[in-house]
């Protein structure tokens, strides 16, 4: 298994695991928790599949980290780093997960504060694990089509179709106060 953190945003993790195949078909882990040294123990485990042309996000947590894994199809992820402190806070970083070749079976570590979403360029599902359980109170988001952000969703002709919660979801400026993520120097994970 090969890691490695990403030279775009500080925290966010990228994993290439090794895919063991034979005649029989193929295996591979998509997780260990020893992939993202000084994190926390994921304790709860989603899925969700979505059509070609679903945009989900962009979303946040101010305590919460995911780590996304796509078993099929390809979705192009996108991270924005809102952490106040990071010394990558306003950086965008877009990526394809999924699909086939060497990439297809790749996954993202994300720490809290950074905000993330993903657009399904084909029927896809993505798995994601995450070290809190689901609390209302951290589930913040940001408009997926903010200029400031600068994502490139990799839609191409694919219309965007979103839920009304993303559609709502504040611009960088909307952010409230207490809701705008802090990084600690030396914390690898933005805790």
């Amino acid at each position: 298994m090969a890691d490695v953190t990403s030279s775009v945003i500080d925290g966010v993790v990228h994993v290439s695991p090794v895919v063991h195949a034979d005649p029989r078909g193929m295996f591979v882990e998509t997780f260990r928790q020893e992939w993202v040294p000084g994190s926390r123990p994921m304790v709860q485990a989603n899925r969700a599949d979505r059509v070609a042309g679903c945009v989900v996000g962009l979303h946040y947590h101010l305590h919460q980290a995911d780590y996304w894994y796509v078993p099929s199809g390809l979705v192009r992820v996108v991270l924005h780093d809102l952490r106040s402190g990071s010394p990558t806070v306003g950086v965008t970083e877009c990526f394809d997960l999924g699909g086939s070749g060497a990439a297809a079976h790749e996954g993202v570590f994300i720490p809290p504060g950074v905000a993330h979403g993903f657009a399904a360029l084909t029927d896809a599902t993505i798995t994601y694990m995450v070290d809190n359980y689901f609390d209302p109170a951290d589930e913040l988001g940001v408009a997926w089509d903010d200029p400031a952000i600068g994502a490139d969703w990799g839609l191409g002709s694919l219309t965007p179709v979103l839920s009304d919660r993303d559609i709502a979801n504040p611009g960088l400026a909307g952010i409230p106060d207490g809701q705008v993520p802090t990084w600690a120097a030396g914390d690898g994970v933005g805790r």
